[in-house]
């Protein structure tokens, strides 16, 4: 599972909004685990409520794309969902489009 929070564009949401080896890492582990035939799932959770759409920031971390292509080639399913934010509590809500 990966919080999403970064937003540049309306409606859009973005991950990573960093170089992150240790979320390639998860990528890969992941992949592996595809390959062994296990269910392999990335869940992007979305922690704002103005976004309706996931897609991943390429400009900020390129081998992130790569591994994640080279993760959903081994059969990766990828998830993503909203939040609902209230002062008492953050509770997982809508399935958001995923576009890569």
């Amino acid at each position: 599972m990966k919080s999403v929070t970064l937003c540049r564009k309306a409606g859009l949401a973005e991950f990573p909004d960093t170089v992150t080896t240790r979320g390639r890492k998860h990528l890969d582990d992941l992949a592996e685990m595809a390959r062994a035939g296990h269910r392999a799932i990335m869940l992007y959770l979305v922690q704002r409520t103005d976004c309706e759409c996931v897609t991943l920031a390429a400009d900020y971390d390129p081998d992130y794309v790569t591994a994640f292509r080279a993760a959903r080639a081994e059969g990766l399913e990828v998830i993503a969902l909203g939040c609902r934010i209230q002062p008492e509590e953050i509770t997982a809500g809508q399935a958001l489009e995923f576009d890569l």
